[in-house]
């Protein structure tokens, strides 16, 4: 069985980094539980990360190699690049994923 490493981009810890210290105003533990749930998922793309699908806002305009774990309100957005798994977004799902991955893109130059 292939085994893959799981990255984290710094984009991505970031994300995870804010959604805690937000939840952490309300309760501490709530805001821990949900880092170790949203860290263990994470984890268990080290088999078979194919498993999960493809991010449907680039997969109607033909990006195809984006995948998205849902975790309760959370999507967690991943590229699989040979055996490496990158995590690269952490996103509450009420949010507007294009407008989150635009605001990157500029953010970038």
């Amino acid at each position: 069985m292939k085994q893959f490493e799981v990255l984290w981009t710094k984009n991505a810890e970031f994300d995870l980094e804010l959604i805690v210290e937000y939840i952490k105003t309300n309760s501490f533990e709530i805001a821990k539980k949900v880092f170790f749930e949203i860290k263990k998922e994470c984890k268990n793309l080290y088999y078979f990360p194919q498993r999960k699908r493809i991010v449907p806002e680039l997969q109607q305009i033909g990006i195809l190699k984006y995948r998205e774990i849902i975790h309760k309100r959370w999507r967690i957005i991943y590229k699989i690049d040979n055996t490496k798994v990158y995590i690269l977004v952490v996103v509450d799902s009420s949010r507007n994923l294009e407008d989150i991955l635009f605001q990157r893109l500029i953010d970038r130059k």
